[in-house]
């Protein structure tokens, strides 16, 4: 279909990497502006999609390509963050206050790479084109900074300033660092924090290999490791608005995940308040600590015998 490789011209010409000229970002491309085959892509319009319900089903009624649901995160993380970034969709327009993982979230092709796109086989392409180079050629740097007005701050211990995006996930990760971790890890250094956005947001991995652990499976890290030095204590923290606490199961693949980690292992779950605590309770696994929250000098040990520290 002539629609896909003249997709892939305009994507290059507007200043995409070439990770973001695939079939996938040119499919996508094309739902965005909702150009049917054989349609000029003077007749581009814009119009909010949701990715499985919206593109993914676009593309497969109109181009005949189908992609497995399970590929929604790779359209996600691999095209359409860089869309954004390229000033060429805009996420969430309908909302913007949506959390990242709402499942409400959307996409629409922006209104400056629409203007662009309608021009692409005339004479005023090219004009088009440099236009708009010349006005969003700091795009990245453009799309943070508009994120920190939406996002939510966080300081880490030694203290660079990290913008987390929005989402009550995200915000009881901000807790943690900002009020966990100075009470029961003070010293800590913050090795590995998530983000709903981006899994990989900060990540020390030289200090992480020099305690034997190596970071090649980002999905199944905790949210939040900490390293205390005085005491060389490791604490793997997971934070629980949707996906669950430390259970037995989840202790026995961190522990084979950290098995060469010459620091001692502190399993910790965190819960935004009492409420959310409750609906887990009887998943909690025995020899690990609870914190909420709603009252954050206090922590809760699920060992008996004993108060914070690592197990054999």
């Amino acid at each position: 279909m002539p629609e896909i490789a003249e997709a892939q011209e305009i994507l290059a010409a507007l200043g995409m990497p070439e990770a973001q000229q695939n079939e996938m970002a040119a499919l996508t491309l094309i739902a965005l502006c909702g150009l049917k085959p054989g349609e000029h892509w003077s007749s581009s319009r814009r119009h909010s999609l949701t990715v499985s319900k919206g593109i993914m089903a676009f593309i497969r009624e109109f181009y005949g390509r189908t992609y497995a649901p399970n590929t929604r995160e790779t359209f996600r993380r691999q095209v359409l963050h860089q869309f954004v970034q390229g000033w060429i969709a805009d996420y969430n327009p309908d909302n913007p206050s949506l959390p990242t993982n709402s499942p409400k979230a959307h996409y629409s092709i922006s209104q400056a790479a629409l203007n662009t796109i309608r021009t692409f086989g005339t004479d005023a392409w090219d004009n088009a084109v440099k236009e708009f180079r010349n006005k969003y050629g700091s795009l990245l740097t453009i799309y943070q900074l508009s994120r920190q007005t939406a996002g939510i701050p966080v300081t880490l211990p030694d203290g660079n300033i990290l913008t987390l995006s929005p989402g009550e996930h995200n915000r009881l990760q901000a807790q943690v660092i900002e009020q966990f971790a100075p009470r029961f890890a003070s010293g800590a250094l913050v090795l590995y924090l998530g983000d709903t956005a981006d899994k990989d947001l900060y990540v020390a991995t030289e200090q992480l290999l020099n305690l034997g652990v190596a970071i090649n499976e980002h999905k199944k890290l905790p949210d939040i490791l900490l390293f205390l030095p005085s005491r060389n204590w490791l604490y793997l923290i997971e934070v629980v608005t949707s996906h669950g606490p430390m259970t037995p199961k989840r202790i026995v693949e961190l522990n084979g995940m950290f098995a060469n980690c010459s620091a001692g292992k502190i399993f910790v779950t965190a819960f935004p308040s009492f409420a959310e605590f409750r609906k887990h309770l009887r998943a909690i696994a025995w020899d690990t600590e609870v914190w909420i929250a709603e009252a954050p000098e206090h922590l809760i040990h699920f060992n008996g015998d004993r108060f914070l520290g690592p197990r054999g």
